[in-house]
């Protein structure tokens, strides 16, 4: 009965036109005043906590530096590196686009800033050079979402909170799924590019991609800086995201000089904006888990699913399902922190590997963010490129195969996303 009034009230809220936080927190309230023996001081409770975890301190660090990496003009040099050293390939240009999103999810952590980053820039280069706009958006729509893939990730750090794994581990699995997804982005375009005579830019000279190399390399030491702090064990992914956003102002301010300490505050603003209101969804998500914990109801599902007999490919088929209908319908962070800790008890009870279940999360929630009606990726391409959303979701849709088999290699390989974390020991 409880487990039926929480989810009912929740797709009740949401269905009425309630935002998604609040009928997150309103559901876990309402299921702990009319059914749960547990106190009502304990939301309040919750909530306190939520704010002093520590692993999600890292999110604001991670929107601060993405913050001045995208205002300033790191994003225009990447593409200009990626553009001087594969732009001569046929369909050179839309490559470039897909590795420049590559270098701009290693320092971003965040999927639609990545798409508004490159695809304002690359979105109209490709079109100066003869690309059409709708092929050029759905390649940088598509590529953007390895923002989330690609360490860090803002989605990432969502999932090791509710679950309590490690993000330092969950950012090494991401790294060669995120490298595969690239090159599969890559050879696909070319594919296409050859059949459909697309532009090829001139081969850049030694000097010219070394020169595009220097320009670009401050904003590419920062991969080298998050990544290498953090498996060298100089600092925790936390330290790291507070280290990135230093960084990130310093090289914005006074390498590149894209923005003057005048706007800052701009800067600074934009970011908090962001951090408050992914923290509200998260804040509100947890009271919706904490209710889940405390009436025992990952632990009757679990149940359930053993007596059921599913096998492990079973389940793992069953949770794609799931979180495909959901991210059509919902922000990435709140259906981490929802499903998360229902999945979660399941996936160790099958013997299924924690690390493997976050990625295989993580790569839903990419398909999730091009996915029609929510989609964030839509809306932010749309913005950029001036296109209406339906234009955009029909340039988006000839990706959307490669990205679904993509996820059954994921999801049934384990050996793609473990391999990393186990070479390096962790």
């Amino acid at each position: 009965m409880t487990i039926l009034f929480l989810f009912l009230a929740l797709f009740a809220l949401m269905f009425i036109g309630v935002p998604v936080a609040i009928s997150l927190g309103l559901a876990g309230s309402l299921t702990i005043m009319f059914f749960s023996q547990d106190s009502v001081r304990s939301l309040a409770i919750k909530l306190f906590e939520t704010s002093e975890h520590y692993t999600l301190l890292a999110i604001p660090f991670f929107l601060l530096a993405g913050a001045f990496m995208t205002t300033g003009g790191v994003a225009k040099r990447l593409i200009d590196f990626a553009n001087a050293t594969v732009g001569h390939i046929r369909g050179g240009l839309a490559i470039g686009a897909v590795m420049a999103c590559m270098l701009f999810a290693a320092l971003s952590g965040s999927s639609p800033a990545t798409v508004a980053a490159v695809g304002s820039i690359a979105i109209a280069g490709m079109v100066r050079s003869g690309y059409p706009q709708a092929f050029g958006a759905g390649i940088v729509c598509n590529a953007g979402t390895l923002g989330i893939l690609i360490p860090p990730s803002i989605v990432m750090v969502v999932y090791a909170a509710a679950t309590e794994t490690s993000v330092g581990k969950l950012f090494m699995a991401g790294v060669v799924p995120g490298l595969l997804l690239g090159l599969g982005l890559m050879v696909a375009i070319y594919i296409v590019a050859v059949k459909k005579n697309l532009p090829a830019m001139p081969r850049a000279t030694f000097r010219e991609w070394l020169s595009a190399a220097r320009k670009a390399i401050w904003g590419l030491l920062l991969m080298v800086i998050i990544l290498g702090g953090i498996y060298t064990g100089m600092f925790t992914p936390t330290e790291a995201a507070a280290v990135a956003a230093v960084y990130s102002a310093f090289v914005a301010l006074f390498v590149y000089k894209d923005i003057t300490l005048r706007d800052c505050p701009k800067v600074l603003l934009e970011s908090g904006k962001l951090s408050i209101m992914l923290m509200f969804i998260i804040a509100n998500a947890m009271l919706f888990a904490h209710v889940l914990t405390t009436e025992q109801i990952p632990q009757q599902i679990t149940a359930m699913v053993l007596e059921a007999g599913l096998q492990p490919w079973m389940f793992l088929l069953v949770v794609n399902i799931v979180l495909l209908v959901a991210g059509a319908f919902m922000e990435p962070s709140a259906i981490i922190l929802i499903l998360a800790p229902i999945l979660f008890p399941i996936a160790i009870q099958l013997g299924i590997d924690p690390i493997h279940l976050g990625i295989i999360m993580v790569v839903n929630m990419e398909i999730g963010l091009i996915t029609p009606p929510v989609g964030l990726n839509l809306f932010v391409a749309s913005a950029v490129t001036g296109m209406p959303v339906t234009q955009v979701i029909r340039a988006v849709l000839p990706w959307l195969a490669l990205m679904l088999s993509f996820l059954v290699l994921i999801t049934y390989v384990p050996a793609i996303s473990l391999a990393l974390p186990n070479l390096l020991g962790m």
